[in-house]
């Protein structure tokens, strides 16, 4: 599916979430976490993508990383990060880290060049790192906050802010620019495969917590500010007005 189509299936998803919240009545403000204010409808979604994948997604993810050779799942996996590594370069700018965006921006031509489009990683044996940078994290550091969480169709968890930040890296990502419709689709389903397979592992621990819908939202939430504030968060707070649900910190 064109990730254009995608993203405008996930901000229409976004609308109908704000329109049924006002059907979780239900749920008082002491039942649920104040970060999680669609818990109800985002536990329906949750559920929905669980069995896709244990149906269709997750079969997939296993038979590519138990038939195709590592060799194989590497290279794709470093054409993959190469070719969306502009969108990185930006973000960082956008960011201020001028020093990572030059030196993610030597990386990318190294691993273009001399790395064979990107099948190879020579850039990281010369020090310089991949960085992770998208444009939810950009908002973050702006001081736009995550607001609302949410569970998105097929791809999983998410905040209001980085939703918005997914349409702007859709359109700086060069997959969407530059590549041809038919080989397009070719490159998301590779991503997407790759990305199962390499989350394979996690799959017992999320099985043995007793709410694993609310492992992956702290497991997110975490991972999304560490990411924002690169490793060093400080105290959390929780910006949310209980006299007034629809008072959010964004």
């Amino acid at each position: 599916m064109d990730v254009h189509h995608n993203v405008s299936r996930l901000i229409s998803g976004l609308f109908i979430a704000l329109f049924l919240v006002g059907c979780a009545g239900n749920q008082t403000q002491e039942e649920r976490d104040p970060r999680d204010p669609y818990e109800g409808f985002n536990r329906k979604i949750y559920a929905f993508n669980d069995a896709v994948d244990r149906t269709a997604v997750r079969p997939v993810a296993v038979a590519y990383r138990d038939y195709v050779p590592r060799p194989a799942r590497l290279g794709t996996r470093n054409f993959i990060n190469n070719l969306s590594h502009p969108g990185v370069i930006a973000n960082s700018a956008l960011q201020g880290k001028f020093g990572e965006a030059f030196s993610g921006t030597g990386r990318f031509l190294i691993n273009t060049t001399i790395g064979i489009g990107g099948l190879f990683d020579p850039a990281s044996k010369l020090g310089l790192e991949r960085a992770n940078e998208d444009f939810g994290q950009t908002l973050g550091v702006w001081g736009v906050g995550p607001g609302p969480y949410l569970v998105l169709p097929a791809l999983g968890p998410s905040t209001v802010r980085d939703t918005s930040g997914l349409a702007v890296d859709t359109y700086i990502d060069p997959t969407y620019s530059v590549i041809p419709l038919p080989e397009r689709y070719g490159v998301y389903l590779l991503r997407a495969v790759d990305t199962r397979a390499q989350l394979l592992e996690a799959d017992r621990f999320l099985e043995e917590e007793y709410d694993p819908y609310v492992s992956m939202r702290e497991a997110y939430l975490q991972r999304r500010r560490h990411l924002i504030y690169d490793g060093d968060p400080p105290p959390e707070e929780l910006d949310w007005d209980d006299d007034d649900d629809d008072d959010w910190d964004w």
